[in-house]
């Protein structure tokens, strides 16, 4: 997994953080990756969870080897196993 392809990834597993958003309340909010829809993303942290609408909010990712990735969540807002399959 690279930046340049992590959107061909499942992301469950992986640390995001958001980093901008049109809703306030929604920035600073970090945890794992539990779940992810079409329209969202389930973030876990300290045996919370937070559902973050993806069109609203741009993500910091970190990939398994530490990088921090910049991605807008509008992006993403596609059903993962689709957004999976369309790039293999």
């Amino acid at each position: 997994m690279r930046r340049e392809n992590l959107i061909q990834h499942e992301l469950i597993g992986l640390k995001a953080e958001v980093i901008e958003g049109s809703n306030p309340d929604l920035v600073g909010r970090k945890g794992v990756i539990v779940d992810e829809t079409r329209n969202t993303i389930t973030l876990s942290e300290n045996e919370e969870l937070k559902i973050i609408p993806k069109k609203e909010v741009t993500f910091s990712i970190t990939l398994p080897q530490g990088e921090k990735v910049k991605v807008k969540g509008r992006k993403l807002v596609v059903r993962p196993e689709n957004r999976v399959k369309k790039f293999r």
